[in-house]
């Protein structure tokens, strides 16, 4: 599911969750009935805190050895930042 929403966040009606949980094989009914009676909201709203805490400030947030990571996103900086935090620990 959460790569069919992140394909498709212009699409995020209750008729296209419907939809993608139906692709899935899952109850979509259940979902919306889950969803408008937010029965997940503490739970959200505790993770989104712990996030917060925890130094993100976005999606996708990257963390190399527990260290935010705000460099660029492409595979050589990635790398390099990778090569950099292995030899500094």
């Amino acid at each position: 599911m959460h790569n069919l929403l992140f394909e498709n966040q212009g699409a995020l009606e209750d008729e296209n969750l419907v939809e993608y949980a139906a692709e899935l094989g899952l109850d979509g009914t259940r979902l919306i009935r889950e969803i408008t009676s937010s029965v997940y909201a503490l739970r959200i709203r505790e993770d989104f805190k712990s996030g917060v805490r925890g130094g993100v400030n976005g999606t996708p947030t990257f963390f190399i050895n527990g260290e935010r990571y705000d460099g660029p996103r492409d595979v050589g900086h990635f790398l390099e930042a990778l090569s950099k935090q292995t030899v500094e620990k």
